[in-house]
């Protein structure tokens, strides 16, 4: 009888650790297939290229005092030149963001001695940092060179740029999408014919992608008080690109 009691026990500990398994695998329904019929799963792209429209870099100044309220102050008056700076260039409003704001001491560096005492015992704050620093969207890439040098002659010593975008992505997308569509259908077409069947219908639709810009032109300066010329800048071709996973149903 404990044999029995034990056998019993071990299979329904071993159904209840096979439960969650079963779960997993009936998680998603099976395509129902008409009788006779072959379940086809093709996998597809759309590729669209563009030239970008829109170029997004940051610029800011970093200024350091010997006190919170001096680095402040200085940074302020910078960063009110640069803004400005930038709406001269044609920035509107709505393309200029704040995007970090921060004030950090300054520690005195510390060295170790012969005697392998550490001078300064301790750290010590000898002046601030200030740091501010704003997102930009140009949306006149002709002049973008002419936009950085004004910044930095206007005071900016971080530039960090260009990441290119296009302002509407829709359109090209779906453009991508009805390729990629069109291309699953004739790679069906093609299976179906090979085999002696034909497409009867689709019986599911899956996307995946999205934006693949390349890998963007990063310029950088950082504290510089000016800049001979005007920063040569390339925006090249962004590409959009969609794929699709497509079930199709393959009948005699």
């Amino acid at each position: 009888m404990k044999r029995s009691r034990l056998l019993l026990a071990a299979t329904a500990a071993a159904l209840a650790g096979a439960l969650p398994l079963a779960a997993s695998a009936q998680s998603g329904p099976a395509p129902v297939l008409a009788v006779g019929g072959t379940l086809l799963t093709v996998s597809a792209d759309g590729k669209i290229t563009r030239a970008p429209d829109i170029a997004s870099f940051s610029a800011g100044v970093v200024s350091q005092g010997k006190t919170a309220s001096e680095a402040l102050a200085a940074n302020s008056a910078d960063m009110g030149r640069v803004i400005a700076a930038l709406k001269r260039a044609g920035i509107a409003d709505k393309d200029i963001q704040t995007s970090n704001l921060s004030l950090n001491p300054v520690y005195a560096p510390q060295r170790s001695l012969p005697d392998g005492t550490i001078d300064p015992p301790s750290p010590r704050i000898v002046g601030y940092q200030a740091n501010n620093t704003v997102s930009v969207r140009q949306r006149n890439l002709k002049d973008f060179g002419k936009v950085i040098d004004t910044l930095v002659t206007a005071g900016a010593n971080q530039v960090n740029g260009p990441s290119f975008e296009v302002e509407n992505p829709d359109p090209l997308l779906d453009a991508a999408r009805t390729t990629a569509m069109q291309k699953a259908r004739a790679r069906a077409e093609l299976y179906a014919r090979a085999a002696g069947l034909r497409v009867n219908r689709v019986l599911s639709i899956s996307e995946s992608g999205g934006w693949s810009p390349p890998q963007p032109v990063m310029y950088r300066m950082a504290m510089a008080d000016s800049v001979a010329a005007a920063p040569p800048v390339q925006a090249g071709e962004l590409q959009l690109s969609v794929a699709v996973t497509v079930q199709f149903e393959l009948v005699p």
